[in-house]
């Protein structure tokens, strides 16, 4: 009996162990059995441009060259590839995996087989392997060189600058220019060279995973990123191209798309001779089925694009391979053609019941492998964690492989991840499961898939050891994973990912990256060492109240490079900024910075002389911070000219973005950048925003102090100063709060134009149940003082909202009906052209709402009339319910327009708004008010469940939202974790938690525990958080703001 020959496979030649598990077949499956007969030999080239020859039977199917080159490669997940070659038309096909070889690949010794990607994902997160993502990398790379991959020169040079990290390491001008003019990896290379070395200086630190996992995260949000056009002409003949990905089919007019057909919306694929035929389902508006006719080449070009589109939807719909149809008796009608392999559901169940063993690969084009993809000695876990050193370990152990220090992974961070709603709902009742190391979201799901997130989630509890992590671009076996931070740029553990859409409504796709301050083996173990410190600082609470002036001007400080230095740095390379834009920003925010760092010098230096660093403490001359501040505050009334610039800068930017693409795409860059770890515009409000911290701080430090202290004169003068300032700007503030919230608002909906309007006001945001024929469904509302909109996740690149309704607040009424619908915090809205019944998940959530918009149809009745039309780009929703029912989000219902189209752009994928899609929950303005004034920076020492020990992290919470960095010098930061949903409590003793300062922070299965350094910052820290994880009442609002509106 023949057999493939057994070459020695890359893993080999480094020493791994032989991998036996073959893609193509399921946990505990045999390989089938080889043909015998003539061998033949095929030569097969690999997205590194290497070439192997594989020795087959003849008779074999095409299933068994594939298996043989993942075996070589020891792929685990090489269901995404395939192989394609030329046949004798010179059409390029897919190897069938079920034909024999020998009757597709005629002339073998004369054909080239290429091993490329073939299916990709809606989420790179979704490739569980680091080998699968440098492949994934590779054609990325070889796609931007054949001009398939096409993008703006920006995108194209950041992509370019993570291929050269990733081939040539770190950061050098000589190296890059030499390295460049060697390799050309996009036509037209010459013009980029600049900006590509400019980027690259970026990376800095980044191993080639990190690399490759950031490249696919550019390359993910690319209209052209996985396409292969496949030319065709429509019933009128005019020249277009197909396309399929795995939403569904997608038409393209040269290289613009312009329709798309979801998969929930179609019905059926043939063709007939060279007519490609697409049978939709019934639209909601018509009776009658709509059947649309492409003209392709030849029936051969037309056969192989639907053979392409059967598989495409086999692999990312079903959740099993299609059985075999029953041969005919007599006469065989169509073809028999059908998908053979695993579905994604299935790849990623294997790979997360670990039915495989990892090994080392070694990357071709890589002139850092040996140091950083290769690296194999173990890091001691107690050392302190260089920026990447340690992180980068490409090797990641086995299921039961002991891990460097013995310890176990850490309860990780739950995940915000999209779902595919309404449309994916198709699939049926079963959800797709994660893929390996991934968690489930936190959206509102059946008890079955609770009952699911109980089981992935409790593994880690376990003490069974895990395999190391790197901290970025390997996504292994574990759940632990950090969550997604609020922007989705990645850095040097890059965890903001962008969250995604998956594949079932259900299943939450987690972030790939185990951060290493997420990470129990990251970071150092600081006990007993801070114990000790703590003890020599001073008790004083006024000390640890000066400490937090300290700690927050250290983060205002950031917050003022991130526009002084980084903004400013982007704008100058760039000529898309008017001069007098840049005269109204910059030099308005450049002397705020001079001034705030010579303030934070002097207040360190005072806290040096507190902590007793001399012998001045003796004395009492320096336990006291009112002086400083009061010196200060008296200094800065100076700089109010430019603090009333800032409201006028940031509608001016909003006004030059409105009218300039160009200034928009760089904004929009800028903020996909590390550093801008929150949206740009609330950067350019923080000026406003500090006097009230200032005010804050002060208010306490007064209180504190009896009036017989030499300290409190100082204070008392330094709060009259800066409350003087506040009373000037806080109407500005209110103001300008309101016009930066709309316009955040307006960057995740889709068909909205005039949302920014004189006179409107943000009420509240969040996820309601909205009753139809077919049930609940899942919806985010959006309140204004004029008009409620309500609106789906829709299957979009850009993960924005698509806006289904309006229902305007004047002569509106509402009425509680849960006895009517027998649905629990059921309520009723009755507007003047429809009716909408919605519910919420509590009866606290449901009380905010009615309080809200009972309060928003007064305002509006109050006001002069109706609400303008807002839906410019698509009509108003009046449908029943039951035909609302079967209104599926889908990508061709987002390229109807052209705003929908303009805003097909990359985009942070987890705002507030989608944290609160999956956290089921909603969040008003009035919280994001009092989130202003509740804004805290400093170290915390940060545990796991069942980890030991603590670890030292530099926190910042800001934006409903921990944001965590290895220390305060960091220039963005590592992770973060949104707590919109989260409670706070102290440990129970059963916890044994036996340290002083402890908070809890659980959702779910999701516990941190937070240790703080002194009772004071404990309890300020449990003050702030409270702020995020349980809303103001409207009351406090009123308390302390007036009513302002843009």
């Amino acid at each position: 009996m023949g057999e493939i020959e057994q070459r020695p496979t890359p893993g080999s030649r480094l020493g791994a162990p032989e991998n036996s598990g073959i893609s193509t077949l399921e946990h505990g499956q045999r390989l089938p059995p080889t043909p015998s007969g003539k061998l033949m030999s095929i030569k097969i080239q690999m997205l590194d441009d290497t070439q192997e020859a594989f020795e087959v039977p003849q008779r074999a199917p095409g299933k068994v060259l594939l298996d043989a080159v993942c075996n070589h490669l020891n792929l685990v997940e090489g269901d995404y590839f395939g192989l394609e070659f030329p046949d004798h038309k010179k059409i390029t096909v897919w190897l069938d995996l079920l034909k024999p070889i020998v009757k597709q690949i005629r002339r073998p010794k004369h054909v080239v087989v290429k091993f490329v990607v073939k299916f990709f994902p809606p989420d790179h997160t979704q490739l569980q392997e680091e080998l699968t993502r440098y492949l994934f990398a590779l054609q990325v790379k070889q796609d931007l060189a054949q001009g398939r991959l096409t993008c703006n020169d920006t995108s194209a040079a950041l992509l370019i600058s993570h291929i050269v990290q990733s081939e040539i390491g770190d950061f050098d001008e000589a190296s890059d220019r030499e390295h460049l003019a060697k390799n050309k990896y996009i036509p037209q290379q010459d013009a980029l060279e600049d900006k590509i070395v400019e980027f690259h200086h970026n990376h800095i630190g980044q191993t080639p995973a990190e690399s490759d996992f950031q490249l696919l995260e550019i390359a993910r949000r690319l209209e052209m990123y996985g396409i292969r056009l496949h030319p065709a002409k429509d019933r009128e003949g005019t020249k277009i191209n197909l396309a399929v990905a795995n939403t569904g089919i997608l038409v393209f007019q040269g290289f613009t798309k312009i329709n798309a057909f979801n998969w929930a919306k179609v019905r059926k694929l043939s063709f007939k001779r060279k007519r490609f035929l697409i049978k939709l389902r019934p639209d909601v508006n018509s009776s009658y089925q709509d059947t649309l006719e492409f003209l392709m080449a030849s029936r051969d070009f037309c056969k192989s694009f639907w053979k392409i589109c059967v598989e495409h939807h086999a692999f990312f719909r079903l959740f099993e391979e299609p059985k075999p149809k029953p041969k005919p008796v007599l006469f065989s009608r169509g073809s028999s053609f059908r998908f053979s392999g695993r579905t994604q559901k299935q790849v990623l169940d294997y790979v997360k019941e670990g039915g495989h063993k990892k090994v080392q690969f070694e990357r071709k084009h890589s002139k850092i492998h040996s140091i950083r993809s290769l690296a194999t000695q173990p890091a001691e876990p107690n050392s302190e964690v260089p920026k990447q050193a340690q992180q980068s370990v490409s090797l990641t152990l086995g299921e039961g492989s002991e891990p460097p220090g013995g310890q176990s992974c850490p309860q990780g961070g739950d995940v915000t991840a999209a779902s595919a709603e309404d449309a994916e709902r198709q699939r049926g009742p079963g959800p797709s499961r994660s893929p390996a190391g991934s968690a489930k979201g936190d959206g509102a799901s059946g008890a079955a898939a609770e009952e699911d997130e109980e089981l992935v989630k409790d593994r880690p509890q376990q003490s069974r050891p895990r395999p190391p992590q790197p901290s970025t671009g390997s996504l292994t076996g574990s759940p632990h994973l950090s969550e997604l931070s609020i922007n989705s740029q990645g850095g040097t553990a890059p965890t903001n990912a962008i969250l995604s859409p998956n594949l079932s409504p259900d299943t939450k796709q987690a972030s790939p990256l185990v951060s290493p301050l997420l990470n129990d083996q990251a970071g150092p173990r600081a006990e007993d060492e801070d114990d000790g410190r703590r003890k020599r600082f001073p008790t004083d609470k006024a000390y640890f109240i000066a400490k937090e002036v300290s700690t927050t001007e250290r983060t205002y400080l950031k917050d003022l490079e991130v526009i002084t230095s980084w903004f400013q740095s982007t704008v100058s390379k760039e000529d898309s900024m008017p001069e007098t834009l840049k005269s109204l920003i910059f030099p308005n925010f450049e002397p705020l910075h001079k001034f705030h760092t010579n303030f934070l010098k002097e207040i360190e230096q005072r806290l040096a002389l507190w902590e007793g660093r001399s012998n001045a403490h003796i004395r009492g001359d320096y336990q006291r911070i009112g002086d400083v501040m009061l010196k200060n505050f008296q200094g800065m009334k100076q700089l109010a000219a430019h603090l009333w610039k800032h409201s006028e800068a940031l509608e001016a930017l909003e006004t030059g973005i409105r009218g300039s693409r160009r200034l928009e795409g760089l904004c929009r860059d800028f903020e996909l950048q590390k550093v801008c770890y929150l949206p740009l515009n609330t950067f350019l409000l923080r000026p406003l925003h500090r006097l009230m911290h200032y005010k804050q701080v002060l208010e306490r430090l007064c209180k504190h102090y009896p009036p017989s202290h030499t300290d409190f004169r100082d204070c008392r003068a330094a709060l009259a100063e800066i409350t003087e300032m506040v009373a000037q700007l806080h109407g500005t503030m209110i103001k300008m709060e309101n016009f930066q919230k709309l316009h955040e608002l307006k960057k995740d909906l889709i068909g909205v134009d005039n949302l920014v309007i004189p006179g409107r006001e943000f009420i509240r945001l969040g996820s309601l149940s909205k009753l139809s024929g077919k049930g609940l469904q899942q919806r985010m509302f959006f309140l204004f003082n004029d008009v409620l909109l309500y609106t789906s996740r829709g299957l979009t690149a850009s993960n924005q909202f698509k806006v289904h309704g309006q229902l305007p607040l004047y002569g509106m009424t509402m009425e509680e009906s849960e006895e009517e619908w027998g649905v629990p915090h059921c309520l009723t809205l009755r507007g003047q052209r429809q009716s909408i019944v919605v519910a919420a998940s509590s009866r606290p959530e449901m009380d905010k709402w009615v309080e809200d918009i009972q309060m928003a149809i007064d305002l509006a009745e109050k006001s002069s009339g109706p609400a303008p039309e807002f839906l410019a780009s698509s009509p108003p929703d009046n449908k029943s319910p039951e035909e609302a029912a079967g209104d599926q989000e889908s990508e061709d219902d987002l390229s109807a327009s052209r705003t929908s189209l303009e805003r097909q752009a990359p985009h942070r994928g987890n705002t507030m708004v989608h944290v609160c899609w999956h956290r089921n929950t909603s969040v008003s303005m009035v919280d994001f008010s009092v989130a202003v004034e509740n804004q805290l920076s400093g170290n915390l020492l940060r545990k796991f469940k069942n980890s030991n020990g603590w670890q030292k992290l530099w926190v910042v919470f800001t934006n409903f939202c921990l944001f965590f960095y290895k220390s305060h010098q960091d220039n963005h930061p590592l992770a973060s974790l949104p707590l919109l949903g989260y409670s706070l409590t102290i440990p129970a003793e059963s916890e044994d938690i036996h340290k002083d300062y402890v908070f809890k922070l659980h959702f779910k299965s999701h516990v941190y525990y937070f240790r703080a350094e002194s009772e004071y910052t404990f309890e300020r820290w449990m003050e702030v958080i409270r702020s995020a994880t349980s809303s103001a009442s409207r009351a406090h609002a009123l308390s302390h703001k007036e009513s302002h509106v843009y």
